[in-house]
């Protein structure tokens, strides 16, 4: 009868068997990529309610975008619409401190974080980075941050995915895939767009489209959906009158918006990080303070236009409705960029997904009225144009020109607008193509040095991992107590060339060489019976397994005739060893896995 091992053995390849025929990788991975679809949509509603309770704390409304003649909080009636101006710096007192200390990954807009995680982290996201990025973009928004919920759900979600797959105990690949698993979830359950929620972890997060995560994360984002629709409806995201383009003439129109929208999204780009950079400048004290302090400013232009209060998808959808005048909606287009730029550069937490959303709105609707001013016969409705416009200046943006397509055709349900959609795409794509080298998310990364787009080889590939992941077992260790006979016989038997040395603790004082015991054995001869391991052990700069690869292979190399270093946790014991042969494995893997990456990544 075969063994446990054997039996397990031939499930494990049964199960990758009819993944395989079936075109979804290897069943496990099914089975992970639904369980991350129904916690990132559970993560998804829940996140949705703790902004909503974070905003009637702050505010007294559950979205204060919306209200009506700028109503005082119930909480300090006495100060009236001023409440604003103290509700950022309030936020930002608590969340500051909560993002500095704990997760500093989870300040800014979160989906540049995701695609570093993938293309050089193997889909690595710390856990506690998805409770503290709910917590702080919560208090973030419900305090009057004008960002968006979606950049902070893709990073939850795919925390998520992250965390369960190295629990897994996943592959490299796996556990990217179940990283794009979370972003799919989490974007599908916040829209009700399970196909969007698809293409956005592949066009952005992923950047390949290869069949096996394209069926993984397409179980994922249904799974969320199913979560969402359950718990918040089925119904679009917003409630619009059906809007049509009949008239042919009127494509030209659209193309020239989506020329207009493809400047708009490159230049609240580089607005974005203008205004960080002026924060960074000016800003001199503690950074946990920052948020605190800049959101008094914040507050001022809260107190100025109200409706910048939040993520304000009731403004937006009073904008393509055609509640608002021309010149307002121009207002209303600026001050979205000033506020949301203003939100991350002071060291808020929250997507630029949405703002891209409401700047397209309100800009597309200013363009339709526009138009409809100077050319009555081929206005048509100015809702059709900003319909179209919100795809285009995400697309400017991002560059991501599949996802702003089904996107906004799965926020409205309205299909007759998909060929001047996608037309406004297109060309708004090409615009930012053509006027800038990077994309309002990839900008974050290429301000740090980091090229994900650029193939990873040799000593750079050491820079991406830590010490841990690269040590392998250490040696059995000799107590530093035990005589050098005693240490010479464990080392007679043993196949390594160094022997770590540990106090009673665990803890490393150094190693031991057959070279080093033999010559304090000679020198000692008289008094070989007392000499004892510690008095002879070497010094080692014993390496912490957080350490970066890079820094550590310099002192791997120059370690000579011990051919490693011993590995410490944070209390100083020993955990693994890291030789010369673990460095060379890990080049030679990123370097393989760098090859098979842009060998196969689809053509674009």
């Amino acid at each position: 009868m075969p063994s446990a091992a054997v039996r397990g053995s031939r499930i494990r390849a049964l199960g990758r068997g009819v993944g395989e025929r079936l075109g979804v990788g290897s069943l496990p991975l099914v089975l992970l990529a639904v369980i991350v679809g129904l916690g990132a949509g559970l993560a998804a509603v829940a996140f949705r309610w703790l902004i909503v309770g974070a905003t009637q704390l702050f505010s007294g409304a559950a979205d204060y975008a919306g209200t009506v003649g700028h109503p005082a909080n119930h909480w300090v009636p006495w100060l009236g619409p001023a409440f604003v101006v103290l509700a950022p710096a309030v936020g930002g007192l608590v969340y500051g401190p909560l993002v500095h200390f704990f997760a500093r990954e989870a300040r800014g807009h979160g989906v540049p974080e995701v695609m570093y995680a993938v293309a050089r982290r193997g889909g690595r996201i710390k856990g506690r980075v998805a409770v503290v990025k709910a917590l702080a973009s919560a208090l973030t928004i419900g305090s009057g941050g004008s960002v968006g919920r979606e950049g902070p759900i893709v990073q939850i979600g795919s925390a998520l995915g992250s965390r369960l797959g190295t629990l897994a105990g996943s592959s490299e690949a796996q556990l990217r895939t179940l990283v794009a698993c979370g972003a799919a979830g989490g974007i599908a359950a916040t829209f009700n767009a399970p196909i969007a929620g698809v293409f956005f972890a592949l066009e952005l997060i992923l950047r390949d489209f290869a069949a096996r995560s394209f069926a993984a994360v397409m179980l994922s984002s249904i799974a969320a959906s199913v979560v969402g629709r359950a718990l918040l409806g089925n119904y679009p995201f917003l409630h619009l009158p059906a809007f049509t383009a009949s008239n042919p003439a009127e494509m030209l129109l659209f193309a020239l918006l989506g020329l207009v929208a493809g400047g708009i999204g490159v230049l609240f780009s580089k607005i974005l990080y203008a205004i960080e950079d002026v924060c960074d400048w000016l800003w001199r004290g503690p950074e946990w303070v920052r948020p605190a302090v800049g959101g008094l400013l914040l507050g001022c232009l809260l107190l100025a236009l109200p409706q910048m209060y939040g993520v304000g998808y009731p403004v937006l959808e009073n904008s393509v409705l055609g509640h608002y005048a021309l010149g307002f909606l121009l207002v209303l287009a600026a001050a979205k960029i000033l506020a949301t730029s203003l939100t991350i550069g002071i060291g808020g937490s929250g997507g630029v997904f949405a703002p891209s959303l409401f700047v397209g709105a309100t800009a597309g609707a200013a363009f339709g009225q526009a138009v409809a001013l100077v050319f009555p016969s081929l206005g048509g409705d100015a809702g059709a144009f900003a319909l179209v416009g919100m795809g285009a200046v995400f697309a400017g943006s991002t560059r991501a020109a599949i996802t702003a397509g089904l996107i906004i055709f799965e926020l409205s349900g309205e299909y007759s607008l998909i060929l001047p959609l996608l037309l406004a795409v297109l060309v708004a794509t090409a615009v930012s193509a053509l006027a800038s080298r990077d994309t309002i998310y990839t900008r974050k990364l290429l301000r740090r040095g980091v090229d994900i787009s650029a193939p990873v080889r040799g000593r750079d590939a050491l820079g991406l991992h830590t010490v841990g992941e690269a040590m392998g077992h250490a040696p059995e260790p000799v107590l530093d107590s035990i005589s050098a006979k005693e240490a010479g016989r464990q080392l007679m038997g043993t196949d390594a060339r160094a022997l770590p040395v540990v106090d009673s603790a665990g803890r490393v004082v150094g190693v031991i060489t057959p070279a080093v015991l033999a010559a304090g054995l000679e020198e000692e001869e008289d008094g070989a019976d007392r000499l004892t391991v510690g008095a002879l052990a070497q010094a080692a700069a014993a390496l912490e397994r957080d350490e970066r690869l890079d820094s550590a292979a310099e002192a791997v190399l120059a370690a000579g005739e011990t051919d490693g270093l011993p590995v410490v946790d944070g209390d100083g014991s020993l955990c693994g060893w890291l030789s010369t042969e673990h460095v060379l494995q890990r080049i030679i893997a990123a370097a393989e896995g760098s090859r098979q990456a842009h060998g196969s990544k689809s053509p674009r």
